[in-house]
């Protein structure tokens, strides 16, 4: 099966169903809706978000890092005073 064909079927998943209702956990970032997970809730979505951290390639987090120092740099007036 295509990825396409893949992703078409995954967009008509219910919300009422196992799968969508572990997708609409792995998704959620409304903190407050967050803040009232049930305790299987928390870990099915922690679960998800470690294996995507494990993705990242260490080059990547280095590239951001350092992106992340040189906007400090840049809003502190660039490092001079």
């Amino acid at each position: 099966m295509k990825w396409a064909e893949f992703r078409s079927l995954l967009v008509g998943i219910a919300p009422d169903t196992a799968l969508g209702r572990i997708v609409s956990i792995r998704a959620e970032t409304d903190k407050e809706v967050l803040k009232r997970f049930s305790k299987e809730q928390r870990r099915i979505r922690n679960e998800w978000m470690q294996r995507r951290a494990r993705g990242v390639a260490p080059q990547q987090t280095e590239a951001f890092l350092e992106q992340l120092r040189q906007t400090f740099i840049s809003m502190a007036g660039g490092g001079q005073h």
